[in-house]
């Protein structure tokens, strides 16, 4: 079978954790005041990039050394 999910659900998460960490860096930090100043749109989209970067390189590993199963 030749689906491999690994590559849009990490370009996927990719995307979505830049736009995150994007707006966790220049928005409006008034928001934080709520959240005892701790920036969770920073962390989580660092952590959401992380992952995805972690799903798309082993999805380009995976896809070269598949044997015929």
């Amino acid at each position: 079978m030749g689906l491999d999910i690994r590559l849009p659900i990490g370009w996927l998460f990719v995307i979505l954790g830049s736009l995150l960490t994007l707006f966790g860096i220049f928005g409006s930090h008034a928001i934080y005041d709520r959240s005892l100043g701790i920036n969770i749109n920073l962390g989580w989209g660092l952590v959401m990039m992380a992952f995805g970067a972690a799903m798309v390189l082993l999805g380009y590993r995976g896809a070269g050394g598949e044997g015929g199963q």
